[in-house]
Protein backbone atom coordinates (compact mmCIF):
# COMPACT_ATOMS: atom_id res chain seq x y z
CA UNK A 1 0.00 0.00 0.00
CA UNK A 2 2.91 2.29 0.73
CA UNK A 3 4.27 1.85 -2.79
CA UNK A 4 0.86 2.62 -4.28
CA UNK A 5 0.56 5.85 -2.29
CA UNK A 6 4.12 6.79 -3.24
CA UNK A 7 3.19 6.31 -6.89
CA UNK A 8 0.16 8.55 -6.51
CA UNK A 9 2.31 11.16 -4.78
CA UNK A 10 4.81 11.14 -7.65
CA UNK A 11 1.96 11.45 -10.13
CA UNK A 12 0.64 14.50 -8.27
CA UNK A 13 4.12 16.04 -8.16
CA UNK A 14 4.64 15.63 -11.90
CA UNK A 15 1.12 16.81 -12.71
CA UNK A 16 1.58 19.84 -10.48
CA UNK A 17 4.88 20.69 -12.11
CA UNK A 18 3.24 20.72 -15.54
CA UNK A 19 0.57 23.13 -14.33
CA UNK A 20 3.12 25.30 -12.51
CA UNK A 21 5.85 25.44 -15.15
CA UNK A 22 3.97 25.30 -18.46
CA UNK A 23 0.32 26.31 -18.05
CA UNK A 24 0.10 27.78 -21.55
CA UNK A 25 1.35 24.54 -23.13
CA UNK A 26 -1.22 22.60 -21.11
CA UNK A 27 -4.02 24.91 -22.24
CA UNK A 28 -3.00 24.51 -25.89
CA UNK A 29 -2.91 20.73 -25.50
CA UNK A 30 -6.40 20.79 -23.98
CA UNK A 31 -7.67 22.80 -26.96
CA UNK A 32 -6.21 20.25 -29.40
CA UNK A 33 -7.48 17.20 -27.54
CA UNK A 34 -10.98 17.14 -29.10
CA UNK A 35 -9.39 17.03 -32.57
CA UNK A 36 -7.49 13.79 -31.87
CA UNK A 37 -9.37 10.65 -32.89
CA UNK A 38 -10.58 8.44 -30.03
CA UNK A 39 -8.69 5.43 -31.35
CA UNK A 40 -5.42 7.35 -31.24
CA UNK A 41 -6.12 8.51 -27.68
CA UNK A 42 -7.03 4.97 -26.66
CA UNK A 43 -3.85 3.50 -28.19
CA UNK A 44 -1.73 6.20 -26.56
CA UNK A 45 -3.32 5.44 -23.21
CA UNK A 46 -2.77 1.70 -23.59
CA UNK A 47 0.84 2.33 -24.57
CA UNK A 48 1.35 4.51 -21.48
CA UNK A 49 -0.19 1.82 -19.25
CA UNK A 50 1.98 -0.90 -20.78
CA UNK A 51 5.10 1.24 -20.44
CA UNK A 52 4.28 1.98 -16.81
CA UNK A 53 3.69 -1.69 -16.01
CA UNK A 54 6.96 -2.66 -17.69
CA UNK A 55 8.84 0.03 -15.78
CA UNK A 56 7.42 -1.13 -12.43
CA UNK A 57 8.13 -4.77 -13.29
CA UNK A 58 11.70 -3.93 -14.30
CA UNK A 59 12.34 -1.85 -11.19
CA UNK A 60 10.92 -4.58 -8.92
CA UNK A 61 12.95 -7.38 -10.49
CA UNK A 62 16.24 -5.48 -10.83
Amino acid sequence: MSDFLTGIAFFLIIEGLVYALAPSVLKRMAELLPQIPENQLRLSGLFAVALGVLMVWFLRTA
